[in-house]
């Protein structure tokens, strides 16, 4: 096992890093920018490096400054968390040149998944369901015309390297298809430094499920079930569920052997969450994530396994601590992303926070490293917690979080903290019935009857 292991992030993920290595024995060294200093995860911490200046640029995405902390304390391996440098491959290439661990699945598998075109690709070779589309990257607008009637309308025209939303147009007919392509490719240069772009069919109504799985590096995969992560807003994913409410064990077992046995055959090592669009009963592959989700927590409360530990022991060596027959599925659990944000425009609200009450009791955890009086800065992503209940059913499950919301207090901010009160009592989302196109409906109706300018 690891003696020292370097956590590469911050905010709540890194705190929840350093949980999991504090009750495996394993020593931790918090890097940190200035704005960081009084961090929850920079206090707790055996050994603290700041690495640079506020921006990420210059501090969590400073590879260089990463590695002369490893150096300085001795730590033998890097977790990554999510974000920032976690799906780097060129990162993974340098940690293991200079003979520190990479907690996460090697450089080939990352740049691989990395790479939407030849993701999927992949997932076809590894019997994955893919959704109906170009084989790879298209050369030009003829070439998406030709894809286009072939797939039937409506199609999607997304980023080779995207991600977030970027670089996605839908074209709904042929009259629309020059200006998305057009837009599509402008957008996927500017963002990613790279115009490549592939074409597949639009699905109306789908829901987005996911895939948790962990492989043991060599020919072994397990999956956990499902997360249904439909609820989304600008492609960003606000609200997550597990089991998902429209998928029976029959369709899990199914999904979940294709891509535990894919992951198996691929050699993947860590954790990993492969995505899916699913509708009329089908799945179709969206991507793959190589590195623990922000959601993972869902996950963990309905199986009981701790996929941090599982990261970190698996790059150790010492592989998968189960197999798929010790994978049970108990009760229901949905984690709600609680932002720094208004609730209504979404604008960032970062500032100090006066009053901070978590909500407790039973089945109701809070994965988040800020407290009160804690100042949070501008520079960063407005995630600033994760609240995560788990029922004996999804009944128990929605009224645990009712309640566990009404407990919630953060005050001297903006929270999103009150568009969940509101969407735990919708009738719909009660239901769960709802696509990944829900809640943008939702939001953009709310606008309207509220006015454009508020």
């Amino acid at each position: 096992m690891f003696g020292k292991i370097l956590i590469a992030n911050r905010g709540e993920i890194a705190l929840r890093v350093l949980r999991a290595c504090k009750e495996l024995g394993i020593a931790t060294v918090a890097v940190h920018s200035t704005a960081d200093e009084d961090a929850m995860h920079v206090r707790l911490a055996d050994e603290s490096v700041c690495i640079g200046p506020p921006p990420a640029r210059d501090s969590y995405l400073n590879i260089p400054q990463i590695l002369a902390a490893c150096e300085i304390t001795g730590a033998d391996a890097v977790h990554p968390g999510y974000g920032f440098l976690s799906e780097n491959a060129r990162f993974a290439e340098i940690l293991e040149a200079h003979k520190v661990a990479f907690i996460g699945p090697s450089a080939e598998h990352i740049r691989i998944m990395g790479d939407k075109i030849e993701a999927k690709k992949t997932a076809e070779r590894l019997g994955i369901p893919i959704v109906p589309g170009s084989d790879g990257g298209v050369a030009n607008e003829i070439a998406a015309r030709k894809i286009a009637a072939e797939v039937g309308y409506p199609v999607l025209i997304k980023a080779a390297a995207g991600g977030g939303g970027k670089g996605m147009k839908v074209a709904r007919t042929p009259d629309e298809l020059p200006d998305a392509f057009a837009t599509a490719r402008a957008e996927a240069r500017a963002s990613f430094g790279d115009d490549a772009l592939y074409v597949e069919k639009y699905l109306g109504k789908p829901r987005h499920i996911e895939i948790q799985v962990l492989g043991d590096g060599k020919n072994s995969g397990v999956h956990l079930g499902e997360r249904d992560c439909s609820l989304q807003r600008r492609h960003q994913k606000v609200w997550e569920e597990g089991p998902s409410p429209v998928i029976d064990e029959e369709a899990r077992s199914r999904i979940g052997g294709v891509v535990a046995d894919a992951v198996g055959s691929l050699g993947y090592s860590g954790a990993g969450t492969v995505e899916f669009l699913f509708e009329n009963g089908e799945f179709y592959f969206i991507e793959m994530n190589t590195r623990l989700q922000v959601e993972h927590p869902v996950t963990e409360a309905i199986t009981g396994i701790d996929l941090v530990n599982e990261q970190i022991r698996i790059a150790a060596g010492r592989g998968i601590s189960f197999g798929q027959d010790a994978v049970t599925f108990e009760g229901h659990a949905i984690e709600c992303r609680i932002n720094a944000e208004d609730p209504r425009t979404f604008a960032a609200s970062p500032g100090r926070i006066a009053n901070y009450h978590p909500p407790g009791g039973l089945g109701v955890r809070v994965d988040s490293a800020v407290y009160q009086g804690y100042r949070i800065p501008p520079f960063y992503d407005s995630l600033i917690g994760k609240l995560i209940v788990h029922g004996r059913d999804r009944t128990e499950c929605m009224m645990r979080l009712r309640r566990a919301l009404d407990e919630f207090v953060i005050d001297g901010i903006r929270t999103t903290i009150p568009l969940f009160r509101d969407l735990v009592v919708d009738e719909e989302i009660v239901a769960g019935q709802y696509d990944i196109h829900w809640l943008e409906k939702r939001l953009s109706a709310s606008v309207d009857a509220h006015g454009r300018t508020g």
